[in-house]
This record gives C-alpha cells, structure tokens and sequence, in this order.
C-alpha cells in the first residue's frame, strides 16, 4: 500500500513539474514573438523611411534631368550599339558540326602566315567566308 501511495505521489509530482516546464515554454514563447513582433515593426519603420528616401532621390534625379535638359535645349538618344561584323557575317548559318579551330596569335610570327594557317584550318574545320558585298 506504501508503494502504492508514493507512486502516486512520484506521478503528482511528476505531473506538476510537466506542467511548470509547460509554462515556462509557453512564457518563452510569448517573450520570442513579442521580441519578433518588435523587430518586424522595427524593419516597417526603416522600410518606410527608405520608400521616403528613395521617393525624393527620385524626384531630385527627374528634377536634376530636367534642369539639364533645359540648359542644353534637346534630350540626347543613346546611341545604337555598333557592331563588329557586317550582316552578311551576322546572317552566317553556324553548322551544328562545327570545331573551332585553336590557333592563337603570339606576335612572334608573321601575321600573314597566320592568317592563311587560320583561313586553311576555317575551311577544314566547314567554315565560310561570310564577308560584306
């Protein structure tokens, strides 16, 4: 019967100390999300100070653009982006069993030779000589 009553008593205590650890994690888990809660308020707060930043720097550059636009009289256009080969080169139709040939220019040897070695391998290798008309 002794055994009985302290086993009961072993499990009342047991009980009560499960619910003491139960209220401390509820209480850690209320300071976490207030701490969260907290910091999310604090990073709206410097957002909107950013959007408002950002605003007026937006509205110092439109007015900075416009002021230099006025003294000059005319807005520039970018100007289009050149390109290195003619449209013919451009149009050129690369076939899918193509090798590029690795020939490298050093500046040791004649420029020439070079040229002829590269057009020689160009052809090998199923290349055209796709040049401006």
């Amino acid at each position: 019967m002794e055994t009985m009553r302290s086993l009961q008593e072993a499990i009342t205590r047991s009980k009560a100390e499960q619910e003491r650890l139960m209220a401390e994690v509820r209480v850690e888990q209320v300071l976490r999300q207030d701490q969260f809660m907290a910091e999310i308020d604090a990073s709206r707060a410097s957002n909107e100070e950013l959007c408002k930043a950002n605003e007026e720097l937006c509205k110092d550059l439109q007015q900075l653009g416009e002021r230099s636009t006025g003294e000059r009289g005319l807005t520039t256009q970018p100007r289009a982006r050149p390109r290195p080969f003619s449209q013919a080169i451009m149009d050129a139709v690369i076939p899918a069993s193509f090798i590029t040939p690795n020939i490298v220019f050093t500046g040791v040897e004649d420029p020439e030779s070079h040229l002829t070695t590269f057009n020689v391998q160009m052809m090998i290798s199923g290349g055209t000589n796709a040049r401006c008309l």
